[in-house]
């Protein structure tokens, strides 16, 4: 498989730690977002993603999915083990309520194209980084009151913390104050501890900068 990818990219970190905790082999190619015109936005790219963004994962078979959701699905269906979650489907819904809230409620605010918009319009810096530290927050409250107590998001890891951990790399980048926020710290503490969440993470990879 191939997965292209941007080490920064909260999206890509997710699909990297979902392929790195199933053990699947994969080529990274990286794309890089803030080269001059950007690489996302080259034709050659645009012909395997016609939105212009990463990931795009590149099956066995050659098959092209986008879109981060799409593509974990992908990967739980045709590699179901290890498991990304629980058997039963009360308790699937719970953690897909935490994997939805970060992915579609707070991750999309801070995007790339988001900020590069707001600051089109002519916000400042200030103002952008009050904007992203507002969304994280409010986002974040209601993650820690719907997570467990122990280990990872709701014990072992799975989906939720394939969400969870970019979204916590992403406040930390954005300076977001994560001190009120003690069960997504345990979170962190134990994610950052695992083989898989430490191939997977930005720092790991080799478009990161020195």
């Amino acid at each position: 498989m191939d997965l292209y990818t941007y080490y920064r990219s909260t999206s890509s970190y997710r699909v990297r730690i979902a392929l790195a905790l199933k053990g699947l082999d994969y080529r990274s190619l990286p794309v890089n977002l803030i080269a001059d015109g950007g690489e996302h936005r080259a034709p050659a790219y645009r012909v395997l993603n016609p939105q212009g963004r990463v990931p795009t994962l590149r099956t066995e078979d050659g098959d092209l999915v986008i879109q981060s959701p799409a593509i974990i699905e992908y990967l739980e269906e045709r590699y179901p083990l290890p498991p990304l979650l629980p058997t039963e489907p009360l308790a699937r819904a719970r953690v897909r309520s935490v994997a939805a809230l970060i992915g579609c409620d707070i991750h999309p605010l801070h995007n790339v194209a988001v900020l590069q918009r707001l600051r089109a319009l002519g916000l400042a810096e200030a103002d952008v980084g009050a904007w992203i530290g507002h969304w994280i927050g409010e986002g974040f409250q209601a993650v820690e009151q719907l997570i467990g107590d122990q280990g990872f998001c709701f014990g072992e890891p799975g989906l939720a913390d394939v969400y969870l951990l970019p979204q916590v790399y992403a406040a930390r980048r954005f300076e977001v104050d994560l001190e009120p926020f003690a069960k997504i710290r345990r979170v962190e503490a134990h994610a950052l501890a695992h083989a898989a969440f430490q191939a997977a993470h930005p720092s790991a990879q080799a478009d990161c900068p020195a």
